[in-house]
């Protein structure tokens, strides 16, 4: 676009809006979605997979609420493309709160996750997560197999002629060729089936072929479930063998080879029900730029990191450990939370050497500050609003007009206290000015009700105001976040040792707004 697109948009002179059309259009101009630097998330798949396939396993619907089920559910297929890719087997969550990615990854993938979480609360009630999402895991996988069985019933129940049109369609060509059954995976799986010539099952009674067809079936669906969750998934299912084996066998030699098989799923059952244990370990540490992972994570492994929704500072630390330690070899992080960062050039009394915000270099050679007023913008949600989930207007309302009671009654104009979601605790707008007085440590003893109402009565014509103000902050929101974003990607491009960087918008933002994904992988010579 030419420089003088956009020129109209402020008043010359006074700096004041004075086109709110040609606003938004440049809002939308300067947006991530626009501005073509984003990585799709299909390609970054298909690059990383080569041939091979996704796995399709477990919903996570069942165990979480559907925001937190899509982000688990797109995040953990990458993450775990990422780590085939690399070859590491271990991950490690930063933030890992509450413990949801970690636990889907170590189940539904078999990979080992170390999830570390500053807050001791969430690593305890991450290990309780665990426990319970593994028994309702076990009973999800129970349910999908009881109705595998009862489809298996009912298949079996069909007339002969429907099972004979089936039969003659699935043994048509091989029968041409004269192969074996052990030849064809479309009929069944290799290690099932004993040597046996296809034509003379083809001539066997309809009923038995139709249980062939079942065991395609019934492996076919049970395919479906998760099979990477636990290793005994790895073992075939005990029903699958025995209803196989009951056409190629007789009674005697049924009882045998049906023992022998569930002895094995067994054994194997136990295993991989101690191991699988051992897969999610949720620990509790503070992580800075200069953390050591290896003091927390004692067996530390080539590995990648990850991060779902890392606050603040937090994930451009995950980007200085990734780039800095020679273990990790990717890294896939989604921020929030962007007014928690900290500013090198908003803060320059302060003592801190390393920042959130800028990262990259070119952005630190111009000085740039983006200030806690953009950042808090940049956390507002363009898509929710675009779809009819208006501002919580009213909230908002009562916040300013207490900010204005705290300058004029009692002096305040800055505090390290925060009156936090009171809102929604409270009454009326008095109760909430009370409350909030009390989480600031202010008295209210000397400001009385009517004096609280004759603040509200002054402003509240103006509320309409503030939610326009607040639309035109939810519309620039998307170019700030664009800011942060390219800032931690450029400050990526900077460095030697990483082969490709970029950015990916994983999830709907309608679900959950913040759905860029930064994305690395270290250079080869680096692994």
């Amino acid at each position: 676009t030419d420089d003088d697109t956009f020129s109209d948009v402020f008043c010359e002179n006074s700096k004041k809006l004075i086109n709110v059309h040609l606003f938004a259009l440049a809002a939308k101009y300067y947006s991530l979605s626009n501005l073509g630097v984003c990585t799709p998330l299909e390609d970054v798949l298909e690059a990383l997979r080569g041939d091979n396939q996704g796995k399709t396993g477990m919903k996570t619907d069942e165990f979480m609420n559907n925001k937190k089920s899509h982000e688990v559910q797109v995040m953990s297929e990458l993450v775990d493309t990422i780590a085939n890719y690399c070859g590491v087997k271990q991950v490690i969550d930063i933030g890992s709160g509450k413990g949801y990615l970690s636990s889907f990854l170590s189940m539904q993938y078999n990979l080992k996750v170390y999830g570390i979480d500053s807050s001791n609360t969430n690593t305890n009630g991450a290990h309780e997560r665990n426990r319970k999402l593994k028994k309702h895991w076990r009973a999800y996988q129970s349910r999908a197999r009881a109705n595998v069985q009862s489809q298996r019933l009912e298949k079996a129940n069909d007339g002969p002629g429907q099972s004979e049109i089936k039969c003659k369609a699935i043994d048509e060509k091989p029968l041409n060729k004269n192969s074996s059954l052990q030849c064809q995976e479309q009929v069944t799986i290799q290690d099932l089936v004993p040597s046996c010539n296809f034509t003379e099952i083809a001539t066997a009674e309809t009923s038995k072929q139709t249980e062939v067809d079942l065991v395609t079936r019934t492996q076919s669906d049970e395919g479906k479930l998760s099979e990477e969750v636990l290793a005994v998934l790895n073992a075939l299912p005990a029903d699958a063998v025995e209803l196989f084996s009951s056409s190629q066998c007789n009674d005697g030699e049924l009882c045998k080879e049906e023992k022998a098989q569930r002895k094995m799923a067994s054994l194997k059952a136990k295993a991989s029900k101690s191991s699988e244990s051992n897969l999610y370990f949720p620990l509790t540490s503070c992580i800075t730029a200069e953390t050591e992972l290896s003091d927390i994570i004692t067996d530390l492994e080539d590995s990648m990191m990850v991060g779902l929704h890392t606050c603040g500072d937090l994930a451009t630390n995950t980007l200085r450990i990734f780039t800095a330690k020679p273990e990790i070899k990717a890294v896939c992080s989604v921020g929030c939370c962007y007014h928690l960062l900290s500013e090198q050039f908003e803060n320059q009394d302060c003592p801190e050497e390393v920042w959130g915000f800028p990262m990259c270099q070119y952005l630190k050679d111009k000085g740039w500050c983006c200030g806690r007023n953009a950042r808090m913008s940049a956390c507002l949600a363009l898509e929710r609003v675009a779809i009819g989930q208006m501002l919580p207007t009213e909230s908002l309302f009562y916040r300013a007009v207490l900010q204005v009671i705290i300058e004029e009654i009692y002096g305040v104009t800055k505090s390290d206290r925060h009156v936090g979601k009171t809102f929604s605790k409270s009454s009326s707008f008095i109760d909430y000015v009370r409350k909030s007085l009390k989480k600031l440590e202010l008295d209210d003893s000397k400001l009385p009700d009517s004096c609280i109402m004759d603040y509200y009565e002054k402003y509240k014509h103006r509320m309409i105001e503030l939610e326009a103000f607040n639309m035109l902050k939810v519309v620039l929101a998307p170019c700030i976040e664009v800011l942060i974003l390219l800032d931690r990607l450029c400050y990526l491009k900077e460095q030697d040792n990483i082969a490709w960087s970029g950015l990916v918008k994983l999830f709907d933002p309608v679900k959950s707004p913040r759905c860029y994904a930064v994305i690395a992988l270290k250079k080869q010579s680096y692994f």
